[in-house]
């Protein structure tokens, strides 16, 4: 039996799971590491740290799977996006924190850009809107605010790369600086139409092109790992941004299917094939995957805050001391409270894309109580992902909504789930799978390295473990939605 290695690392915990030839999970796990938040707004990571849990949490999988390195027949990366590092090629240090997706420092630049008009330019060439979520200011920022930065990276001196470069530079020991098309298409720097690294928005931003790392399908040979770290060279065969690996591992191979993610922030991809769909809806037009040199696009919505205000109710209201215990406390609620939170720790994503406003809680009563905020925090996810389904409606197609696929670690819970379909009024599939994001790196290797079947036999072993039919009645389902945009639009107008 040979095995595939699939290395999961999010915002906050890093993973490591090992599949069996058949793509079944066989040994996993897990380390968190440090957030740190040196301002409000500001999100870090310490890249090293990030390095380390994955050390770990590879070398704890392959010992609980009770196999050698030699075994493992490829190895598939899968990543926060966006996250933004700068490292010195020759001592292969960062020269500062990895700046995270999360962060709004450079929302006064990103500001300063559309009003300049360079949006449009953004726009044509990548498919995004010019915010600070994406990669391009925040390497900006490394420039002009790291001391001898932007000298040694005229002078070749540095490598820019989102979190699956730096990790793919470590394992093979500095030898490859590479990337994939889904996550150089997070950058804002990269032209999705061409499939190249834009001189012009390089050159607006600053960026020396000798910067940017090579970029490759999502299913290829990214480079092989020192032997001196797992007692054997592994190859690494695949790589594909966190959501788009969900894509992959939702098997949303076909135009027109549609999946959502639920982590730290919730993201939804829909599959519109070799049409790059333009969004009149603030939406993004992105890459869902590229195989033998084939595009297939998306339009995506983000979401910023969705697992994440959860962990708000566990680590700043200390309401709960875990997780799950949020659907207990939702079913206690009183159904006579409208308690609305507006979860915008770090501003507003899709459609609304503020980066300026800021959470807000609407309906409070003297016996609004921990209940009422655990059943407002699950029905801000379901609020906001109907947000995007709107605008995704919108631009792809006014039929009836399709079958949203989820996964995640959200959609464990039965309750969360069910009032997302509600508020939806569509069909949601759980499956059996829930954690898409890994398998879909594993698919992606063991596809390359000849294991894995391709995507439409792939796609015939998805499983449903439960679907969710909308029961709530559409008077209720739309007043229900209407109080959440008021509640929206009173937020952004208190920051504004």
């Amino acid at each position: 039996m040979t095995y595939i290695l699939a290395i999961d690392q999010g915002t906050t915990s890093s993973r490591a799971i090992v599949f069996d030839d058949a793509l079944h999970p066989v040994a996993s796990a897990q380390e968190e590491f440090t957030q740190h938040f040196p301002r409000s707004g500001w999100v870090e990571h310490d890249a090293e740290e990030i390095w380390e849990s994955v050390l770990a949490t590879v070398g704890v999988a392959i010992e609980k799977a009770g196999i050698k390195a030699s075994d493992i027949s490829g190895i598939g990366i899968t990543n926060q996006r966006e996250t933004t590092l700068v490292w010195d090629r020759e001592s292969g240090k960062p020269i500062h924190n990895a700046i995270v997706w999360q962060d709004r420092r450079t929302a006064e630049f990103c500001r300063a850009l559309r009003e300049d008009g360079f949006e449009d330019t953004v726009t044509a060439r990548t498919g995004l809107i010019v915010d600070p979520y994406f990669s391009a200011t925040k390497l900006r920022w490394l420039l002009e605010n790291v001391d001898g930065a932007r000298e040694k990276a005229e002078a070749g001196k540095l490598a820019f790369g989102t979190i699956d470069s730096w990790l793919i530079w470590k394992l093979t020991g500095g030898k490859s600086h590479v990337t994939d098309a889904t996550n150089a298409a997070r950058t804002m720097l990269y032209d999705i139409a061409k499939g190249r690294w834009s001189t012009t928005i390089a050159a607006k931003l600053g960026v020396p092109m000798e910067m940017l790392p090579e970029v490759k399908d999502c299913a290829a040979e990214f480079g092989v790992t020192q032997s001196d770290l797992f007692g054997a060279e592994i190859p690494i065969l695949g790589v594909a941004g966190d959501q788009q690996a969900a894509t992959v591992g939702q098997a949303c191979f076909k135009p027109g299917m549609l999946k959502s993610t639920y982590g730290t922030g919730c993201f939804a991809l829909l599959n519109t094939g070799d049409q790059m769909v333009r969004s009149e809806n603030r939406l993004l037009t992105t890459i869902a995957y590229q195989l033998d040199g084939k595009v297939t696009y998306a339009l995506e919505g983000s979401i910023f805050v969705a697992g994440a205000v959860v962990q708000w109710l566990r680590d700043g209201l200390k309401i709960i001391e875990a997780a799950d215990q949020t659907q207990a406390l939702a079913e206690q609620s009183d159904p006579e409270q409208d308690v609305i939170i507006v979860p915008a720790f770090t501003g507003l994503g899709a459609p609304y894309w503020n980066p300026d406003c800021r959470g807000a809680v609407f309906g409070l009563t003297r016996s609004s109580g921990p209940a009422e905020f655990a059943r407002a925090a699950l029905e801000s996810v379901g609020f906001q992902t109907r947000d995007l389904l709107e605008a995704m409606q919108a631009d792809w197609s006014d039929d009836a909504r399709p079958t949203l696929r989820v996964d995640g670690g959200m959609t464990a819970s039965d309750w969360a789930m069910q009032f997302l379909s509600d508020i939806l009024g569509a069909p949601v599939d759980r499956p059996k799978v829930l954690e898409t994001t890994a398998l879909g790196a594993a698919w992606l290797a063991g596809y390359k390295a000849g294991i894995y079947p391709e995507p439409e036999e792939f796609a015939k072993g998805w499983a449903l473990d439960r679907n969710f039919a909308p029961a709530m009645d559409k008077a209720t389902r739309e007043a229900r939605y209407a109080e959440w945009k008021k509640a929206v639009a009173a937020a952004i107008s208190i920051t504004q």
